[in-house]
């Protein structure tokens, strides 16, 4: 009598790393890995050889040395005497700085651009175009250095605003736009434990603690529709929570602020921006915002026609249409080369030297990389810094595209 059993496993051979396909893959994505590694570690001993060679040797030493250079425009504190570190420093921010607002300009302005290219006026659709054409096939350092020749040209200088001078008058008695640069009050804190960063660290809690709630609120509000076909009106309840606490906060920590007073031929007080800042941070955002246009209005055509017909025989108002059903569906089509755009401004920053703006390369990669003469530390620390940051923004922008994108059930 016979007995039936499972048929022995079959053995292992490292012949089935190249001929199974189980394995195979695994095997050239192993290869490629090595050959990367031998590659690099050439590279590195390379140029170890040829620092030696040349009685040289990588150190960052020079780092706690003083800077010996001013900086025309800082979020931190900084003097001459400040470490080539903290110059550093100051130069990441500054990148951070024109990299987030920018994007953030951009974004603003390439949706209600791409919106409208889409639009059925046919004098905003053509507008929209021309604009699109217009600063996508120029190079973004011409449109730099044009805006910044603009401002220095038409805005007036501190000098012009002394009389009585129409051209050249305070907005509202608290900004002023002149060709050195933009005037704004400057918050702060009168109550002595919001002295400094506390306040600032408060608000910031406070802002993210809202965020969140916010959210909760508005999770709250969909799952009552999806039990009771009705959603909660919970505008005024998103305003509470976003604002309510900050006002409160505010006024216990003496919120005054410090305006900008014309003292001598130059303005004293408040927030200083310059125009060089201004220039690289508006010709960034409305640059990179005509290439986001296009992506929004190809995200845009790839919902399909029937979606919008079957919103609209809901009885849904265009406006409703387009932020309730349109660009939903579109985002997943927009974000991934949304991400490459953000990148694009953010290496674009770069350029700031053009206009006299001190970023990172100005700082480490400009005036420490010729003053120490450490070229290839200043080098290799830029690239570490920009890596850092593209690699922070593509996985910031894939959790939220992932977020976006279409789940099958």
């Amino acid at each position: 009598m016979s007995t039936l059993s499972d048929p022995p496993a079959e053995s292992f051979r490292l012949s089935q790393l190249i001929n199974d396909k189980r394995y195979r893959s695994i095997t050239f994505q192993f290869i490629a890995l090595l050959g990367l590694i031998v590659v690099m570690a050439y590279l590195g001993w390379n140029l170890v050889q040829n620092l030696a060679a040349a009685g040289l040797n990588l150190s960052y030493g020079f780092l706690g040395e003083p800077a010996g250079y001013d900086i025309n425009q800082t979020l931190i504190e900084y003097t001459s005497q400040s470490s080539h570190l903290r110059a550093a420093v100051v130069g990441v921010l500054n990148t951070l700085l024109v990299a987030v607002v920018g994007c953030f300009l951009a974004t603003v302005i390439g949706v209600v651009v791409g919106v409208l290219r889409l639009s059925k006026n046919w004098l905003v659709r053509k507008l929209m175009a021309v604009y699109v054409e217009i600063f996508r096939n120029v190079p973004v350092l011409i449109w730099i250095l044009i805006i910044m020749a603009v401002f220095v040209a038409v805005l007036p200088q501190p000098r012009d605003f002394r009389g009585d001078n129409p051209e050249a008058s305070m907005l509202w008695e608290a900004f002023a736009f002149t060709g050195r640069g933009f005037y704004s009050p400057r918050p702060f804190f009168t109550a002595e434990w919001a002295a400094g960063g506390t306040g600032w660290l408060i608000v910031i809690a406070l802002l993210v603690a809202g965020f969140f709630g916010a959210r909760a609120l508005a999770n709250w509000a969909t799952k009552t529709q999806e039990a009771t076909g009705v959603r909660p009106t919970t505008w005024y309840y998103t305003l509470a929570i976003w604002f309510g606490p900050l006002i409160i906060a505010l006024i216990a920590m003496g919120l005054s602020w410090e305006m900008p007073e014309l003292k001598g031929f130059n303005f004293r007080g408040g927030i200083f921006m310059r125009n060089s800042l201004i220039a690289l941070t508006f010709a960034l955002a409305i640059y990179t915002a005509a290439f986001i246009a296009e992506n929004v209005r190809a995200g845009i055509l790839a919902v399909s026609k029937g979606q919008t017909e079957a919103a609209a025989s809901l009885g849904l108002r265009p406006n409703r249409i387009m932020n309730l059903v349109v660009l939903p569906q579109a985002l997943r089509v927009i974000i991934p080369p949304l991400i490459s755009q953000y990148l694009n401004l953010t290496k674009n920053s770069s350029l700031a030297i053009a206009v006299g703006y001190m970023d990172l390369t100005g700082t480490l990669g400009g005036i420490t990389l010729n003053q120490t003469g450490r070229a290839i530390e200043c080098v290799l620390l830029l690239m570490l810094f920009y890596l850092t940051i593209s690699l922070g923004i593509s996985a910031i922008m894939n959790v939220y595209n992932n977020a976006v994108k279409l789940k099958e059930r």
